[in-house]
């Protein structure tokens, strides 16, 4: 028994011996680090200034963007009363004749709308149709004093209404509309509220003027797109009730297909004297009086962080390997 415990005893001194030597290392390992830093601060100092200049110049040479929001409420459906009442009993008739009554499998119309201002086709005939492709793809500058947009020398020339960049085929001087669709995606963002249903159409541009127009002509049509479609696809389900009514000697079936002619009646009213058929505007968009980004104090502080991260491990490398 005493053969144990003065085992054990001899056991815990040369643990504790060994802590200690662990600890010494330890220490010792940290003395060293110190004094390879310190010894390596003039490197550490020039590389993080270096990077400090540079990123408080990079900081200084991007553009101010500006944000202009709109917040839109999804238009109250007003299509649904009387069709409600016999959408169960008559649904199969009314989808032969391409007409919605608004089933479980009906897709939520804020919801297609926002995928098709997502789309693009839509982007590509917003560009076209305002004329935005120079202002898209060639802004570098907002002129301040005359509200005018400074383009990139190097990519257009606004005087001749001619694009000169410089690029490899398959590209071409004038941007594709591929090119524009790119661009424009990170330029606008569709937002839906989950909580509130409500949606939120941002821009982003260098021209606070620009950034508050491109809002306000994306809510006038996307609103004015989805009420033509409806509209047309009302006047193509009327043609064909028609002639289905024209076909057909049963008083019952000629009565349900009148009162599906008249619901598209109501919807072809209701687009006709509503503007805002899709989106209503809650808070409309606004010329914003402060930038969005860049964030030029992050910048600078991130820049500084990183040379001297990076001054710190080329000195530590170096150290390594000239011990080795």
């Amino acid at each position: 028994m005493s053969t144990e415990v003065s085992k054990c005893i001899a056991d815990g001194r040369l643990l504790n011996k060994g802590s200690k030597i662990i600890a010494n290392n330890e220490e010792i390992d940290l003395r060293v680090l110190f004094s390879v830093i310190l010894q390596g601060k003039w490197p550490i100092m020039v590389i993080t200034a270096l990077f400090a200049i540079s990123s408080v110049f990079f900081a200084l040479m991007q553009p101010n963007i500006y944000r202009s929001d709109v917040l839109l409420a999804p238009a109250s459906e007003a299509q649904g009363g009387g069709l409600g009442e016999f959408a169960s009993q008559f649904g199969g008739l009314a989808s032969i004749a391409g007409v919605n009554l608004g089933g479980k499998g009906v897709i939520n119309k804020t919801q297609m709308a926002i995928e098709v201002m997502k789309s693009r086709k839509f982007a590509t005939e917003f560009i076209q149709k305002h004329n935005l492709l120079a202002d898209l793809m060639a802004a570098d500058k907002w002129d301040i004093s005359q509200d005018k947009l400074i383009y990139n020398p190097n990519l257009y020339n606004d005087k001749t209404n001619t694009w000169v960049r410089e690029i490899k085929a398959p590209f071409k001087p004038k941007p594709s509309m591929q090119e524009a669709f790119n661009v424009f995606t990170k330029a606008v963002t569709v937002n839906l509220s989950k909580d509130s249903g409500m949606v939120t159409v941002s821009v982003d541009h260098v021209s606070p003027s620009a950034a508050q127009q491109w809002a306000t002509w994306l809510v006038q049509d996307i609103n004015r797109m989805m009420k033509d479609r409806d509209v047309a696809e009302a006047n193509s389900s009327t043609q064909f009730l028609n002639k289905q009514i024209a076909l057909t000697n049963v008083a019952d079936i000629k009565t349900i297909l009148y009162k599906l002619i008249e619901q598209q009646a109501k919807t072809i009213m209701l687009a006709e004297v509503r503007d805002e058929y899709i989106f209503k505007t809650i808070d409309p968009a606004i010329v914003p009086e402060v930038k969005t980004k860049p964030k030029r104090a992050l910048i600078c502080i991130l820049g500084t962080i990183f040379g001297f991260m990076l001054g710190l491990i080329i000195v530590l490398v170096r150290y390594y390997v000239k011990g080795r």
